[in-house]
């Protein structure tokens, strides 16, 4: 089983949207998801309708309660563990506790053995909520818009992802790069892809999330994309992304 955490620091990429339909479609794939989310702003939780749940991370993290008591079923093979607004002040109160890095690691370690992926949405910051994020998972992806200043905020999280590499996970991988909101009759979106792609040529997937309009309404309906509208350019997308990362995943234990 792999745990991966999406993450990027910088908000409005899609990295709910993100998380929520790579998992629905390894689901649909046959696989026993868990979706973790780990954003106070509880996104994910909401766009999948669950807006309040009685047990959440939160109360996980703090000791409260195990993670399997936390976890909601949203369809058969596709379960969720929520956020909730508290979440916020989780920083700041597990700052002094012993191994505050690797809280999370040690609270889902249980739900690893049921699940063939655990994804976790992390918040939009570089913070301690991450940090256990990255503690805790085998592999990161990083959904990113083809524009400007991506390749600035790209390098910053590679600076933390070596220096959580070097000090807390030596196992944690860098899965992949790929690019989400992408618009193919802007110049300036397949420049950012090429420049990113020569960077780093082995990360970057080759499927790019286009600019759709489905992919922004399903959150309202409490569906995954793939429920909402099969045949959009949003789930025929994620569907392809998705194969991607099964096809390097499932090569890799090939040749161990």
């Amino acid at each position: 089983m792999k745990v991966i955490a999406l993450i990027n620091h910088k908000g409005g990429v899609g990295k709910t949207t993100s998380t929520i339909n790579i998992g629905a479609a390894l689901a649909a794939a046959g696989k026993s998801i868990l979706l973790l989310d780990l954003d106070p702003q509880a996104n994910m939780s909401q766009s999948l309708g669950i807006p309040e749940a009685d047990k959440n991370i939160y109360g996980v993290v703090k000791g409260d309660y195990i993670a399997a008591d936390a976890v909601v079923t949203i369809k058969p093979g596709f379960t969720l563990i929520p956020s909730t607004l508290d979440l916020s002040g989780a920083e700041i109160e597990l700052s002094a506790k012993i191994g505050r890095e690797f809280i999370l690691r040690e609270a889902i370690e249980p739900l690893k053995e049921k699940y063939d992926y655990i994804l976790i949405d992390c918040p939009p910051s570089l913070g301690l909520l991450t940090v256990n994020a990255l503690t805790a998972a085998d592999i990161i992806l990083i959904p990113l818009q083809a524009e400007f200043l991506a390749m600035q905020g790209l390098a910053k999280m590679l600076e933390v992802v070596k220096l959580i590499q070097k000090q807390l996970n030596k196992s944690l991988e860098l899965g992949g790069v790929f690019i989400t909101q992408y618009d193919s009759r802007k110049v300036l979106n397949k420049n950012v892809f090429d420049t990113i792609t020569e960077h780093f040529p082995d990360k970057v997937f080759a499927t790019k999330i286009r600019d759709n309009v489905s992919l922004a309404e399903a959150p309202a309906t409490g569906q995954d994309i793939f429920s909402y509208n099969i045949k959009s350019a949003g789930a025929i997308d994620y569907q392809a992304l998705t194969k991607e990362i099964l096809t390097k995943y499932t090569s890799k234990k090939k040749t161990k």
